[in-house]
């Protein structure tokens, strides 16, 4: 029987975290149990012994599943099963991705897959934050080569305090809220969203995070070894030939370094390296198996010409200095029949943003494992292959798509009004229509122009920047580069994305490639983030300094209303007749909900007109007669003594004959009819009997006391 191993993490609030090992899933190549609490996390991998013929790549993939079991729930779907992954369950498998894939070997082309299940769910404990925990113990305690465990932790900050792996309720307060993963030298992942951080507080609590991951990451050392050191399996994934590395490198090298120093543009380039690339097969491939050594080793070529040019030279392959920001160009309002629309240009990567604004019944209704609610803020992004020039069939959206979307809507959301000031939901899709780095932040800066362009009353706006740095960590040269391009991000050490408004970080998130970056080195790339940041914002406002006055003639006109409950009845009437009626008059459309004791109003409309006179009706039935206000009320009916003005629906006052004028009348006939319309002051209500006592003299000039009759 297989040996059942289990190691406790012993954290300084007093919670404990339980990796076991032996129990479950023994014909994986390794799996384990993570237990926090009543959360468990089943995380297994399983390796192919051998790579596929000419793969060039580590085939990984990770998938994590949230079970509706886990929490003693049935789906919500028609099939009542779990179906395919949401997008919180893909979000989580890209940060376990992104995470393990650097700690493989780089000559391990194996297909790989990961399975993370959560088996057990606790509303009190955040499973995420322990899926990279699971997956890598998993690894570890197999036979499939790793360099070194890594785990993942989420940092947030709450009321000035900051918590590791906070519970569901501290998160939904957080200020700062990141997730972080390192191994216990060094960084590998930083993903979060922030309200205005500084700088220095994104800094403190990667510090933070990292000091809980390495005694996670010790805790699987200790795991392997009391189970029992593994031996790592032999491969062999990949066929060198030294002597064509060397021959392709003396072949190329100058060619390539010079291309890179030409200042060309995107496409010029790639057509150039085409050749290089295609003259080099005619001559060195021999036979097929080759080819794919000739490509690889003209592409380590390709890396090391790029980045010597940078170190050495310091400069880039568009021509630009490491801090400079590509041209930038801005247009709104360029869709005619959309509610904000917008396109950003910096340099070869343009977004297209639309923006579409809703009522509730648009709000997305999200019935996950852990969550029930509503959503009224939407942002999707879309990557068509047309954008980097590929011919490539379109089939649906991919989880890069989910995750730069997501990325966009962390970096804007914060910064959009509160309910109160905003009653829309809101939907922006952000189409990249050229990609040569950073589309990501592209669509932030492009979902901000739109927003302001559709009228919404952002807090503050927000821009974004992608930063890349070179690093020779043998004669100590770096290079941080601002607005990196998809080469630079491509053959670089760092892919870190900033986002902000002129006062502090909404969202950032950051992949670092090699061991050993310091964090001198990455408050450095803060800072130079920053100054991009703020110059690539004021772009965006040179173009639409503010939000407009007012939305766009074909945005759908909502007002909120909150009402008493009691006035509840009397708006909608005996059988809706009341509300029914409204609605045929002013075309508009009106919801209530009652909550907490009070009624919540929708007032719904396609132009302005229809909405303020339904609002004029609604506010007419609900609202409760004021001393010392102004009504325009309509003349009832007349008597001897004066006459009954209709102030509000169902709501009469008397006007005595000697408040209709300063002058005394014979009778109330000389000035008033039935029927007449007339402004009248409300100057009593009398406590006893509750009438209303109208004046309308008080809202005329008064005359010499010499001329009243």
């Amino acid at each position: 029987m297989t040996k059942i191993v289990e190691k406790t993490i012993y954290l300084d609030d007093g919670r404990t975290i339980t990796i076991e090992t032996g129990k479950l899933a023994k014909q994986a190549d390794g799996a384990v149990v993570v237990r926090m609490g009543k959360t468990m996390l089943l995380a297994t991998v399983v390796s192919a012994k051998e790579a596929k013929e000419f793969t060039d790549f580590l085939p990984l993939s990770v998938e994590y599943k949230e079970t509706y079991a886990s929490m003693g729930k049935f789906p919500g779907n028609f099939l009542r099963r779990e179906g395919r992954p949401g997008d919180n369950e893909i979000l989580v498998s890209r940060l376990v991705d992104r995470a393990l894939r650097p700690m493989f070997p780089k000559d391990y082309h194996a297909d790989t897959y990961v399975n993370i299940s959560l088996i057990s769910g606790d509303r009190t404990v955040m499973p995420d934050s322990l899926a990279a925990l699971a997956a890598s113990a998993a690894i570890c305690v197999s036979d499939i080569p790793f360099k070194m465990p890594i785990s993942e932790v989420r940092a947030v900050k709450v009321n000035g305090d900051f918590i590791i792996n906070p519970n569901f309720s501290d998160a939904t307060k957080a200020d700062i809220d990141i997730m972080v993963a390192a191994t216990k030298d060094s960084i590998v992942m930083v993903e979060g969203e922030m309200n205005e951080a500084s700088e220095s507080e994104i800094l403190y609590a990667i510090k933070l995070a990292h000091e809980a991951i390495k005694m996670q990451c010790q805790a699987q050392l200790d795991l392997v070894e009391m189970k029992g050191i593994v031996e790592k399996r032999e491969y062999s994934h990949e066929k060198n030939d030294e002597d064509l590395k060397e021959l392709i490198r003396s072949n190329s090298y100058d060619k390539i370094y010079d291309l890179a120093k030409s200042k060309k543009s995107k496409k010029e380039r790639n057509a150039d390296f085409s050749e290089i690339k295609k003259e080099l097969l005619d001559s060195y491939a021999e036979s097929e198996e080759q080819k794919p050594l000739v490509q690889k080793y003209l592409h380590e070529t390709e890396k090391e010409a790029v980045r010597n040019l940078i170190l050495d030279e310091k400069v880039r392959i568009d021509g630009r200095n490491s801090d400079e920001i590509r041209p930038i160009w801005c247009e709104v309002d360029y869709l005619p029949s959309s509610h904000g629309s917008a396109v950003f240009t910096r340099g070869e990567t343009q977004a297209l943003a639309s923006v579409t604004l809703g009522t509730k019944s648009d709000e997305k209704i999200i019935d996950d494992v852990f969550f029930q609610k509503r959503e009224r803020f939407l942002l999707h992004y879309n990557f068509p292959a047309f954008s980097t020039g590929d011919a490539r069939p379109y089939k649906g959206v991919g989880r890069r798509e989910i995750g730069h979307g997501n990325l966009a809507y962390r970096a804007i959301k914060k910064m959009l009004p509160s309910i109160q000031n905003n009653p829309y939901a809101i939907r922006i899709v952000s189409d990249i229509l050229e990609s040569n780095g950073s589309s990501s932040m592209a669509t932030v800066c492009a979902s901000t122009l739109a927003l302001l362009d559709a009228g919404i009353r952002m807090k503050k706006p927000v821009s974004g920047i992608a930063m890349g740095l070179i690093i020779n960590n043998k004669n100590n040269k770096y290079s941080i580069l601002s607005d990196i391009l998809g080469d630079e991000d491509h053959l670089g050490d760092m892919d870190f994305k900033v986002t902000g408004t002129m006062d502090g970080i909404t969202a950032c998130q950051m992949d670092i490639k090699v061991a050993g970056i310091s964090y001198e080195l990455l408050a450095e790339a803060l800072n130079q983030a920053k100054t991009g940041r703020i110059h690539i914002l004021n772009k965006i406002l040179e173009t639409i300094p503010g939000p407009r006055e007012d939305y766009k003639p074909n945005a759908p006109r909502i007002e909120k209303l909150v009402i008493k409950k009691e006035m509840i009845g009397a708006l909608i009437g005996p059988g809706g007749k009341i509300i029914q009626q409204i609605q045929a008059d002013t075309g508009a459309s009106i919801t209530i909900d009652e909550m907490n004791g009070q009624g919540f109003v929708d007032i719904v409309a396609s132009n302005k007109e229809s909405v303020d006179a339904a609002l004029k009706a609604v506010i007419s039935i609900v609202e409760v007669p004021e001393v010392g206000k102004v009504y325009k009320g309509r003349v009832k009916s007349i008597v001897s003594f004066g006459a009954f003005i209709e102030i509000l629906p169902g709501k009469d006052g008397l006007l005595h004959i000697s408040e209709i004028e300063w002058r005394r009348l014979k009778s109330v006939e000389e000035v008033l009819k039935e029927g007449d319309y007339i402004e009248v002051k409300l100057i009593e209500i009398d406590r006893r009997t509750n009438k209303l006592k109208l004046s309308r003299k008080i809202l005329l000039p008064r005359p010499d006391r010499r001329y009243i009759v």
